[in-house]
């Protein structure tokens, strides 16, 4: 990673990257967003490669809460009659 995480902070100029050691803990990762959210993913056991891609993931992502959906589908106009399945016979 010592050779993985400066070419990635040259390459995100707009993220601050800070370093720290912790003895007796596992390696992770913490994102701190706009929205005043923040996101911690574990890298133990990860290739230096895996924890770049995760970087880039915490990078990219939002930083919102997931919300669970309540149907399968969503819609503006939901279908007075039903939803469509295979199993109708008409």
């Amino acid at each position: 990673m010592e050779s993985h995480l400066p070419a990635f902070k040259e390459g995100n100029a707009q993220l601050e990257l800070i370093t720290e050691l912790n003895r007796g803990q596992h390696p992770f990762l913490k994102a701190f967003y706009k929205n005043k959210n923040e996101r911690v993913v574990c890298v133990k056991n990860l290739t230096p490669d895996d924890v770049l891609l995760q970087a880039t993931r915490l990078r990219n992502s939002t930083g919102r809460k997931v919300v669970k959906l309540k149907t399968r589908h969503v819609t503006q106009h939901p279908s007075v009659q039903g939803t469509w399945t295979t199993a109708v016979r008409f």
